[in-house]
């Protein structure tokens, strides 16, 4: 079976000791399944499989609607594959929120390259040995994970998902993160030694993804083998495609009905994105069409003359009344009331940063499940407001006598980083001004106390979040204009761009002449 000579070696001696014991011993069945395991692995170096590029572009495009940066990285790691086919494969981490395609894009990616397709679930994997096998010594011990999807896949050069990869837990039988590192470092991985097979197993081949939600979470040593490729959320331009080139096919299938019994239009669908779901995926959006589908199944079934044509309309009946709706609107116009924008796992969101004022003793309360780094960031706020009172027109001796309380709902979400520093300092301001910041432009960035403005991450997410809610204007720190080009065109054709080198830039442009667009 082309095994190594050290493997071959191993089996005959491993065959020698079966032929010497009982049948009846439980030792002949331990060295039976090992011998089973030996025989049954594939060894023999796998055939070179003929790899085109126009096929696999066009597989990728068939199976993910948008997604350009990381279908681009997939041509490429093909390109080199076919001029190298001998190479070390990338190893290529997918993060993003849920619901966004991490795994669907590993299927493709197996699908493009003609080779066998398993999954590792990682997600509460605390032990070592599930990863590296447990010894032979053990009663009932078998290979780890990685073994066993080896002999699943039949073949050598699989391609080998390891799905939830940040949510490996650790526990007292050693930490699984650290076998990982062998089986991912492409340098070491070619003589991978599972602790129940005692001989080296070449993984170079096998081309491993693995999957995340949150890359903080993958220890230092670990993210640092891999490629990361972030996946960030759809625009609603985006779902709307998804839906009507996938998501509705699917669960027509699903649901037992045909294409020419449905009428259902973009409208529908748009509605559906924008009043019933609010995500970065489209998990939530499949099951709200796959409900309003169930809806007319019945009807259909009831005797109704298809096609059935569902209006927007007929939502509030199917799903209830719509669960979301732009807050924007309802806080308007009120001093001391900032909109902000945050970068949740699951995308993007605006969260709305409320100060008040009342007669006291110059102490500043916080309130809202903030975090330390959220806390700090509004006690710089406030000393720059303080430090900057006189030229921004506020009477400083009033501080004293004044007591602020910085409110960030909802209470009971957990918030913290300093990416509402400018936010911050803008509901302050103002506050003490006693003028009010548009509804219609919302904010992000980190302040110092010399009033410049530093960059953020996640603006893309934050971007989308803005136009979601209907934002017209978002300011961003100027040094976060390198990410300008991830942000979708339609984005930039509906929202103004105010860039932030300081604090003034975001005073003049909520309240007077307009800062460099």
């Amino acid at each position: 079976s082309g095994m190594p000579e050290e493997v071959e070696q191993q089996a005959k001696k491993e065959l020698k000791r079966l032929e010497r014991m009982s049948e009846s011993s439980s030792e002949y069945s331990m060295a039976r399944t090992y011998l089973d395991w030996l025989i049954e692995l594939p060894w023999r170096e796998p055939e070179p499989k003929e790899i085109d590029i126009a096929e696999a572009r066009r597989i990728l495009d068939e199976d993910h609607y948008g997604l350009e940066k990381v279908k681009r990285r997939i041509i490429e790691f093909l390109a080199v594959r076919k001029l190298n086919p001998q190479g070390h494969a990338p190893i290529l981490c997918f993060v993003g929120p849920p619901g966004v395609g991490k795994t669907s894009l590993g299927q493709s990616i197996a699908r493009a390259l003609h080779r066998k397709f398993v999954r590792v679930a990682l997600g509460g994997v605390h032990d070592e040995a599930e990863i590296r096998g447990h010894r032979r010594t053990y009663i009932g011990a078998l290979p780890g994970n990685i073994i066993q999807a080896i002999k699943k896949a039949g073949e050598r050069d699989c391609v080998m998902m390891l799905d939830e990869i940040d949510k490996v837990g650790q526990g007292f039988h050693g930490d699984p993160n650290a076998a990982l590192l062998e089986v991912l470092d492409p340098e070491q991985n070619n003589s991978f030694r599972d602790n129940y097979l005692g001989v080296p197993f070449d993984l170079s081949r096998v081309v491993f993804i693995t999957t995340a939600n949150v890359l903080d979470n993958i220890p230092g040593p670990l993210r640092d083998r891999m490629e990361i490729i972030q996946l960030p959320g759809y625009t609603a331009e985006e779902k709307l495609e998804i839906a009507r080139r996938y998501l509705v096919k699917r669960q027509l299938e699903a649901n037992g009905l045909h294409a020419d019994q449905v009428q259902l239009g973009d409208a529908v669908l748009a509605a559906i994105i924008n009043d019933y779901t609010r995500e970065a995926g489209v998990r939530n959006l499949e099951r709200e069409i796959g409900a309003v589908l169930r809806n007319v199944a019945v009807r259909i079934a009831e005797g109704a003359t298809p096609p059935i044509r569902v209006e927007a309309s007929d939502l509030a009946e199917i799903l209830g009344p719509a669960r979301f709706e732009s807050e924007v609107a309802l806080r308007s116009g009120v001093p001391g009331v900032v909109t902000g924008l945050a970068w949740t796992p699951v995308g993007g969101d605006i969260l709305f940063i409320e100060a008040t004022r009342m007669p006291g003793s110059g102490k500043l309360i916080l309130t809202g499940q903030l975090g330390d780094v959220m806390k700090e960031s509004a006690q710089a706020a406030l000393t720059l407001v303080k430090s900057r009172a006189a030229s921004l027109g506020i009477d400083p001796a009033g501080f004293d006598k004044t007591d602020v309380h910085v409110h960030v709902p909802a209470g009971a979400i957990p918030k913290d980083g300093p990416s509402a520093g400018v936010a911050m300092f803008m509901a302050l301001m103002s506050l003490f001004s006693e003028r009010a910041v548009p509804s219609d432009i919302a904010m992000t960035g980190e302040i110092s106390l010399r009033g410049l403005v530093l960059p953020v991450g996640g603006i893309k997410e934050k971007v989308l979040a803005a136009m979601r809610a209907g934002i017209k204007k978002v300011m961003l720190p100027a040094r976060n204009r390198k990410d300008y080009v991830d942000i979708p065109e339609s984005a930039k054709a509906r929202l103004e761009f105010i860039w932030l080198e300081n604090v003034d830039d975001a005073v003049r442009a909520a309240f007077g002449e307009q800062a460099g667009a």
